[in-house]
């Protein structure tokens, strides 16, 4: 590989909230990868940097090209330059999002379980929350379309917030389930949300389906967050933006991130996302391998040492979600065992929705030799939780 992906990076004292734990902890919980960015990367931002003066920035056209040409040569995508709003972040764009094309006591659904943010985007702005869990079985997951069209069908219902590829379970949906659940929205005119930060981080020869592309139903009630991000380790820079292809709702949102402040960028936002977007690929391409190869150690770990855990089945994100519902009845007490008992830190699934209870989630972007350590100390947490 051209790219050192093996050698552990020391992040303790950097002010990472990933790593803000005990001397003897290991964290492996929140979506961050402990891998240094892109070279490419760094020397966009050291060029900055060295220029001295950080003052207000703009929007320049190039921000716009390197979006527009990473989702028409990746993904195939075609996006209009109108068609994007750059963002602070995906989550703050989500929250403004909620505030804007909802109101208060309104219905927002959730493909459950799925990402944890969604719920407090949607709470703290005083909506409700409304769960439609996914099908579960022989450890694979599915949209359960009859719960889905009804949840959809409630006079309070007007937005549904979609994870494509989904955070935590891993599924990259195809084209034809996106078109129903695209279908559905129009039918009940609900906006959907589709939240697509993690569509880059796919298993090498998998690609996603940007839910926009799907039809003409999901292109026009939907709005998209994008973000080089989660690909290339970049949350800290805050740099994001959204595509609304439909004009009413492009202008909704657009008042919506300004008014809220979200909609002007740093000192180093546009030069991260541009250099990802034009120089990155290569480097993410060994990152896609390397966390392939790391998914199939931790596959075959939990095979061999932990029959009682089951490993779901993955095609996207750097995230494991483990069914551990032969071993507890209680993802928070195992998850609390299991730090406690050896240091390492996951993410309990309760948080994710009545229907993460009973799983984990486990980041495994991080060098080999972490990843070792880590499932080790899994399973010292769970035989002694049995025990």
């Amino acid at each position: 590989m051209k790219y050192d992906f093996d050698t552990p990076v020391d992040r303790r004292g950097t002010n990472s909230l990933k790593w803000d734990v005990g001397p003897d902890e290991l964290p492996m919980w929140v979506a961050d990868m402990d891998f240094k960015t892109a070279p490419e990367i760094t020397n966009a931002i050291i060029r900055r940097a060295e220029h001295g003066v950080f003052g207000y920035n703009i929007i320049p056209d190039s921000w716009y090209d390197a979006y527009i040409s990473w989702w028409q040569r990746r993904h195939g995508l075609r996006i209009e330059r109108e068609q994007l709003i750059f963002c602070t972040g995906v989550v703050p764009a989500i929250s403004s999002i909620v505030r804007k094309l909802t109101t208060p006591a309104e219905n927002v659904v959730m493909l459950t379980p799925v990402y944890n943010i969604f719920f407090n985007s949607t709470f703290n702005n005083g909506r409700n929350i409304l769960e439609c869990p996914l099908l579960y079985e022989d450890g694979e997951y599915a949209i359960d379309f009859n719960e889905l069209d009804r949840s959809l069908a409630l006079p309070q219902t007007t937005m549904l917030i979609f994870c494509n590829p989904h955070n935590p379970v891993g599924r990259i949906w195809d084209r034809e389930t996106l078109k129903r659940v695209g279908e559905l929205c129009v039918k009940h005119h609900v906006i959907a949300v589709s939240d697509e930060i993690h569509c880059d981080i796919t298993a090498p020869g998998r690609e996603y389906v940007p839910f926009a592309s799907a039809s003409r139903e999901c292109y026009e009630c939907s709005v998209t967050c994008l973000a080089p991000t989660k690909a290339f380790n970049l949350a800290g820079i805050q740099t994001a933006a959204v595509m609304i292809p439909n004009e009413f709702l492009r202008n909704k949102v657009n008042r919506a991130l300004n008014t809220d402040e979200c909609a002007e960028p740093n000192s180093f936002a546009i030069q991260a996302a541009e250099a990802a977007f034009t120089y990155g690929e290569p480097w993410l391409s060994e990152l896609r391998e390397y966390i392939e190869n790391n998914r199939r150690a931790a596959a075959e770990f939990v095979r061999k040492r932990l029959p009682t855990v089951k490993l779901v089945k993955s095609e996207a994100t750097y995230l494991l979600w483990l069914d551990c519902k032969s071993v507890c009845d209680s993802s928070k007490a195992l998850a609390g065992h299991i730090r406690a008992a050896t240091g390492l830190y996951v993410s309990e699934g309760a948080q994710y929705g009545a229907a993460g209870e009973g799983f984990l989630r486990l980041n495994i972007a991080c060098s080999a030799s972490v990843l070792s350590d880590g499932l080790k100390k899994l399973e010292q947490g769970i035989n002694s939780y049995l025990r």
